[in-house]
Formats: structure tokens, sequence, C-alpha cells
């Protein structure tokens, strides 16, 4: 009896061992899953200060020239105009989307990263998994970039483009890497004999855990508090205002009356500004409190002195508060609050990068700690 869970434990302690080293499916998701934030990250910062604002002045120029034009009787104009506006919103569309999915397939890259030693896989074809996950994720953002690029040139499908095609084929992978781990969970939890698991990364109390796990709970609850309170006072007066606006510029332009066209466009500017905030806000918190949460399982792989990863966890946090909370002043402060959001958002890929430098340096000081495996000596 004593003999068997002896070796039990020298099994969990070989499987803990190897579950962080350097080519590990767990470090390569970890790794992995922290480069597609950052990213992603890179691309929402970049998209906000040269796209975003630029996009829908552009948006709402083209929208204002087709109300007009309507106005005028001028079919082509309003036809052109339209197709300026679907061209920027393309445009637009596919930025959010790489920038959405490359920070997604980020989190899902950690969550699996996690659930690592639950995966009742071998560990070779643990890595081919997670290989496949992580070209999937890089496949689809970049696929879905380069479609308002490539379009259709060269396509053999005449409803979708080159770039269209691979973004889904890297869904594809993702999907089939996914469905990969679920079915090694299910796997493990259908063995009758299975030795006790000894995970590092659940068992850190480290301080630095303990911040981000904090913070990315209080980040969370403000994000759903922020979001019930747009749910209840705001939603249905902007959704009401929405078919007032869409209504109002009809009758005026029919009326050709272009004084208050111009304001029934102003207004409905202005409340496309006032959701756009309100919605970036709301999911930003909730998000960055997603990312703090998960960081804080890494905490022990992080290979760098306990004053930095507190240090570095206090600036990610700061950021993840910083960006939402500006992003909701923009209307009020306008330039102002979107140059802090955006320095929210560099403060948390620098603290992500710096996490992410942290694991690549981990050499094995905590599994060093584990106890022998059998004929191993101190």
């Amino acid at each position: 009896m004593a003999g068997s869970q002896g070796i039990g434990n020298a099994t969990a302690a070989d499987a803990a061992r190897a579950a962080f080293a350097p080519m590990s499916a767990r470090r390569l998701l970890a790794l992995g899953g922290i480069g597609l934030i950052l990213a992603g990250m890179l691309v929402g910062d970049i998209f906000a200060v040269f796209v975003l604002h630029q996009n829908a002045a552009k948006v709402g120029e083209n929208l204002a020239a087709a109300a007009h034009a309507a106005m005028a009787g001028d079919v082509n104009a309003v036809s052109a105009s339209f197709q300026s506006v679907g061209t920027f919103l393309e445009n637009r569309g596919t930025k959010v989307d790489t920038h959405v999915h490359m920070i997604a397939f980020g989190y899902l890259a950690l969550m699996l990263a996690i659930l690592q030693p639950w995966v009742a896989l071998r560990e070779s074809t643990r890595k081919k998994v997670a290989w496949i996950f992580l070209i999937g994720a890089w496949l689809l953002p970049v696929g879905v970039f380069l479609i308002h690029y490539v379009g259709l040139a060269y396509s053999p499908v005449a409803a979708i483009g080159w770039a269209s095609i691979f973004a889904d084929f890297g869904g594809a992978l993702v999907i089939v890497a996914t469905l990969a781990c679920l079915l090694g969970i299910a796997r493990h939890f259908r063995q009758s004999l299975r030795p006790p698991l000894e995970d590092v990364l659940l068992k850190d109390r480290s301080v630095a855990g303990r911040i981000l796990l904090a913070g990315g709970l209080s980040l969370i609850l403000l994000g759903f508090l922020h979001g019930a309170y747009y749910a209840g006072v705001d939603l249905y007066r902007h959704e009401g205002m929405d078919y007032s606006l869409l209504s109002q510029m009809t009758i005026t332009a029919a009326a050709q009356n272009a004084a208050a066209l111009d304001t029934a466009l102003a207004g409905y500017g202005q409340l496309g500004g006032e959701k756009a905030v309100n919605i970036a806000a709301h999911a930003h918190a909730i998000e960055f409190g997603l990312l703090a949460m998960l960081l804080a399982f890494f905490q022990p792989y992080v290979s760098l002195g306990d004053p930095w990863k507190r240090n570095w966890a206090w600036v990610l946090l700061l950021g993840s508060l910083g960006l939402p909370v500006f992003v909701l002043l923009e209307l009020k402060l306008g330039l102002l609050a979107g140059g802090i959001a955006d320095v929210g958002g560099l403060l948390v890929i620098i603290a992500l990068l710096a996490m992410w430098i942290g694991i690549v340096r981990y050499t094995g000081e905590i599994d060093a700690s584990l106890p022998p495996a059998r004929g191993e000596k101190r």
C-alpha cells in the first residue's frame, strides 16, 4: 500500500517536473497565449491611434453626403456614398476582428495551459495539439486582417477570397485542437485509477498572484456594474434615439430641409459615440479583469524577483483600470482622454511583455523543489 502510494507520488512529481519544460505543451500555450494577447493589444492600440477616429470621421462624412444626395435626388451619388461607407466599415471591421480574435485566442490558450495536467494525452501529442492551436490562432486573425486588402483576387470561390479561406482554416485548426484537449480532459476523468495531481500553478499563494486575482475580480465586478447601469439607464433611451434620429434624417431629406438634416446627422454621430464608449469601457474592464486573473496562475513561473513581479502586477492593473475609465470620458475630455486611454493600454502591454520575458527566463527553480523522481538522487 505504502509502496503503491510512493509510486503514485513519484509519478505525480515526474509529471509536474515535465509540465513546464522549455518546449512542453503548457509552456508553449502560456507563451503563445501571452504573445497573442500582446499582438492583439498592439493592433488595438495602433488602430485606436491611427485608424479608429479617422475611419469614424470618414463614415460620418459619407453618410452625410448620402443624405444630402438623397435630398437632391442624385441616385448615383447616394450609391457611391454608401459604397464608401461600406468600404470604411469593412476596413474598420477587419481590424477590430483581428484585435478581438488575437486576444480571445490568447485567453483560450492560457486556459488550456492551466488545464494541461488534466489532459490525459501523451506529452508528444499535447505538444502537437498546442502547435496546431497556435498556428490556427495566428492564421485566423492574420487572414481576417488581409480580407480588406486581398478581396476576391485569384480566389477559386466567387463569394470569399483567399484571406477568408485561410482565416476559416485557422479557425478549424483552433476548433480541432480545443476538441482534442477536451477529449483528453474527459479521458482523464474516466480513468478509474489516476494519481493525485500536484499543480504548482493552482497552489500558488504569492503576493503578485493575489494582487492579480483580487484586482482582476474587482475589474470584472466594475465592468458588470457599469454594464448593469448602462442597461438600466441608457440602453433603451439610446435605442429610442436611434430610431428617432434615423426617422428625422429620412423625413428632413424628403422635405429638403438641409439645416434639420444636418442637426439629425450630428445627433446620430453623437449617439454612436456614446454607445461606442460605453460598450468599449464595459468590455475592456471585464476582459482586463479576466486577463489579470489568468496571469495570476502563472506567477510561479515568472522568473523575476518578487518585488518586480508585484510592481508589474500593479502596472498591469493600473493600465487595465485607466483604459476603460478614460475611454468612458472621451466624449467629455476629447482627445486628451483618448490619449490617456492609449497610455493605459501601453502600460498593460509593457507589463504583459515583462511577464512573458519572465516566463521565457524560467529554468526550473520550482521543479527542482519537487520530490525526486524514482531512481533520482538529490
